[in-house]
């Protein structure tokens, strides 16, 4: 192997490692909250209910978004509507919810 290649092998290789552990911490930190009797999950419950009935975007942990209209709050997951489709998104995976203004 040439040595001129050496730095650019080692950038992408440190850069694929990292990427690995981020994965790994980010499925860690969502089999804690599930361990842990859903403590988190019951904070992030009362708060997704003030949101029923209003157009949302909801920020899963994932960098993912899904927009609509919160249908109902279970202490499992969420109803999403949009364009009379339904899309359940379990509240473990929850990180933001926001209401989008219409104008």
């Amino acid at each position: 192997m040439n040595p001129a290649y050496l730095p650019i092998f080692s950038f992408w290789l440190i850069m694929f490692v990292m990427m690995n552990t981020r994965k790994r911490n980010q499925k860690t930190i969502i089999a804690n909250r599930i361990i842990n009797n859903g403590l988190e999950n019951k904070e992030m419950f009362e708060l997704a209910k003030k949101f029923i009935d209003k157009e949302c975007m909801v920020g899963l942990f994932d960098g993912n978004y899904v927009n609509g209209v919160i249908k109902e709050v279970t202490e499992g997951g969420l109803l999403v509507e949009k364009k009379g489709k339904t899309e359940v998104v379990n509240l473990n995976f929850v990180v933001k919810i926001k209401e989008i203004v219409r104008k």
